[in-house]
């Protein structure tokens, strides 16, 4: 289970000569039975700029930050999974998906599964390879097959990922919220169990 410590803290936005404290975490509105808020991690305003010039949408910005607290691929190699199930890059996307809607692993087998760690190290690749699949499946199956692989776009309507949806949407709000939130430290985040 992914565990997210909330950091009750206020950030200052200096507007036309004036600060102006926004909400502290605990009070965003967060989708109805889930837990989110924010809190700030230095440096993170430079990683989203980073992101978003490698052709990232910002709803790829919100996958990459429910994923992983700096949007980076430094996490368990393979997310500790193998197979279809392994997952790679900022937006830890898994091997099935890889391998089924993404050009340059295209034709690969499960058992080829390293082959997606050069995600890890390669930004605009792992960018690429996002936008290829949500064109390749349509958002929705995306978001299905994304959750949970081959099982998620069998059965697609799952809690775990309408869940996963809905949390993403929501930290995609946030940051449309105010363009501030595309470069500075704000991190947003919604508790999603991991599967």
């Amino acid at each position: 289970m992914k565990r997210i410590i909330a950091v009750a803290t206020f950030v200052a936005t200096v507007a036309a000569g004036a600060i102006t404290l926004a909400a502290p975490a605990n009070a965003l509105t967060c989708p109805s039975g889930m837990s989110c808020g924010s809190y700030t991690i230095s440096g993170l305003g430079a990683r989203k700029q980073q992101v978003l010039g490698a052709g990232a949408s910002v709803l790829d910005l919100a996958v990459a930050m429910l994923e992983t607290d700096t949007m980076q691929a430094n996490y368990t190699y393979g997310d500790g999974k193998s197979g279809d199930a392994a997952n790679f890059g900022i937006f830890k996307q898994n091997w099935y998906m890889l391998r089924t809607s993404c050009g340059q692993f295209a034709g690969q087998s499960t058992s080829q599964y390293n082959d997606g760690a050069a995600l890890n190290s390669n930004l605009s690749e792992d960018v690429s390879c996002i936008n290829q699949s949500q064109g390749h499946y349509g958002l929705t199956e995306w978001f299905a097959g994304q959750r949970d692989g081959t099982s998620g776009l069998s059965n697609p309507n799952q809690s775990v990922i309408t869940e996963y949806e809905t949390a993403v949407y929501w930290i995609e709000s946030q940051l449309n919220s105010s363009s501030a939130n595309l470069s500075n430290d704000t991190r947003f985040w919604v508790e999603v169990p991991a599967i």
